[in-house]
């Protein structure tokens, strides 16, 4: 990624975001919006298209999973660095699944956060010691599943969005080219993330041209 990434904060403890922030940009990162609250985040961060987004669990408003699963569906996506004062084997999954980056848990040291970022930034998955062999066997288990053949089907419309997702289209210009609302197309690629069991818009483009539907 060139150029200093630009990174926004979403936690609801004022003094810790705020912590954050300044560790942040005293390490030179451009921080260019801090918030508290999950639907406000996912207001601004499609405002200000943060490179990455450094993001905690538990929030007032709404479940830091659900911002993952926004930010990840957004027309620009956001890497995600969940920051969770939780080490639970569930909420890392969850999170995960949900498109988030990397998970580090609260207890970890300021250089190991900050080095956290740069990777997330370039990247790079990051998790704490002893997470990463859980998310790694969770896609082992995904992988041995669809290559049993196991993997479900897509509805006629859920391939046509997902051909235009694998070409570049935006989901505005999606739903203009389908003559659908631009919430339809959100929710077809939500069930189609949900049927393959990938976790962000990534993994689907990734897996729509590894079945040529970008070339249809």
């Amino acid at each position: 990624m060139a150029g200093v990434p630009r990174v926004m904060v979403v936690d609801d403890h004022p003094m810790w975001r705020d912590a954050v922030a300044r560790d942040l940009e005293d390490a030179r990162y451009e921080v260019v919006a801090t918030t508290g609250e999950g639907r406000q985040a996912l207001r601004v961060a499609a405002a200000v298209r943060p490179d990455v987004v450094v993001l905690d669990l538990r929030l007032p408003d709404l479940p830091g999973v659900e911002v993952a699963r926004g930010l990840a569906a957004s027309d620009h996506p956001p890497r995600v660095l969940v920051l969770s004062a939780s080490g639970e084997h569930e909420d890392v999954l969850e999170a995960v699944k949900a498109g988030a980056s990397g998970y580090l848990v609260k207890s970890a040291s300021r250089e190991e956060f900050l080095d956290a970022v740069r990777r997330t930034a370039e990247g790079e998955p990051v998790f704490t010691p002893g997470l990463a062999g859980l998310v790694l066997g969770e896609y082992r288990r995904l992988a041995t599943r669809r290559s049993a053949g196991d993997e479900p089907r897509l509805t006629d419309r859920e391939t046509e969005v997902l051909r235009l997702v694998a070409k570049g289209l935006s989901y505005r210009q999606i739903a203009e080219r389908l003559v659908i609302s631009h919430r339809t197309v959100q929710n077809h690629v939500q069930n189609t993330l949900n049927k393959l069991q990938l976790h962000n818009r990534v993994d689907l483009v990734r897996y729509a041209i590894e079945r040529g539907l970008d070339e249809a």
